[in-house]
């Protein structure tokens, strides 16, 4: 037990001193991994109140409520209706989100390994999977799959999710491990560190801190994405609202509570990732 807890502090001295070393370090701000596909986030040095994403949250949630509480025929009967398929929505986009942070992280390795045969199966693998819409690949796991192997509609739904979005998740990962200077890499081979302890004590930990922002944009991104389940049973928003509009015709009506919903709680998990990008950056 002495001897784990002394390596330990040797490992973090390792560290610290890496982080002396490197001429960079002082002189370079953290780069960060910036994404467009995520919906404005605001932040405190804004300087104004109506901000873009306070204008779009305020409004999409003063309209929803209005509907519900003004119109209960037929808005209510549909947001309740629909709001039943928010565990399935959330349930496959947690889990998937899991999978490809997993799927992302060993590509993401494979694709700055120093193995050339390596880096060609993680290329492969990236250039295929974005090349493929999303649909195409749920429909192939649930269908095509389904016929050799008994999968069900959520892990269809997961596995898919997870496949797709690993591929973009590698690609931030690598962009993640190449943002780190070169000279942490050194210094940490020069104290001692072999290249994989220097990988899992050193580069690994500043990755994390460059990418995180990155992945709550996938993640945000990966739940409207989630939607496109529904086209294999399973019962999320879309599909609860889909089915009502089977039922009563309301098609119109029914598309713009789930719009709404979708809208908010994109909205709120984006100012939750905002929050959390500018503890990172007040924290180091």
């Amino acid at each position: 037990m002495e001897n784990q807890q002394s390596d330990e502090v040797k490992l973090e001295m390792v560290r610290k001193k890496v982080l002396s070393v490197d001429p960079h370090a002082t002189k370079k701000k953290m780069p960060t991994i910036t994404m467009t596909d995520g919906v404005l986030i605001p932040r405190k040095d804004s300087g104004h109140l109506f901000n873009s994403w306070r204008i779009t949250f305020i409004s999409a949630l003063c309209l929803l409520a209005f509907l519900v509480v003004f119109r209960p025929d037929p808005y209510r009967s549909i947001f309740l209706v629909t709001i039943k398929g928010a565990p399935v929505t959330f349930q496959a986009t947690i889990f998937a989100i899991i999978g490809a942070i997993v799927i992302g992280t060993i590509t993401g390795l494979g694709s700055v390994s120093k193995k050339h045969w390596v880096n060609i199966i993680s290329g492969i693998y990236v250039e295929t999977i974005r090349g493929i819409p999303l649909l195409v690949q749920l429909i192939f796991i649930y269908y095509a799959m389904g016929r050799f192997f008994k999968i069900e509609g959520m892990l269809a739904a997961v596995t898919a999710l997870a496949i797709c979005f690993g591929a973009y998740m590698g690609e931030i990962v690598r962009a993640g491990i190449q943002a780190i200077p070169k000279g942490q890499m050194e210094a940490a081979i020069a104290l001692g560190l072999s290249r994989t302890q220097a990988f899992r004590y050193v580069i690994l930990p500043q990755t994390v801190k460059v990418i995180l922002p990155a992945i709550g944009n996938e993640f945000i991104s990966m739940l409207k994405d989630s939607s496109l389940v529904s086209t294999i049973a399973l019962s999320d928003i879309l599909r609860k609202g889909r089915e009502y509009i089977s039922r009563t015709f309301l098609s119109l009506e029914t598309m713009l509570v789930v719009a709404l919903i979708y809208l908010v709680i994109t909205l709120m998990l984006s100012r939750l990732v905002g929050i959390m990008e500018e503890r990172l950056h007040r924290h180091g």
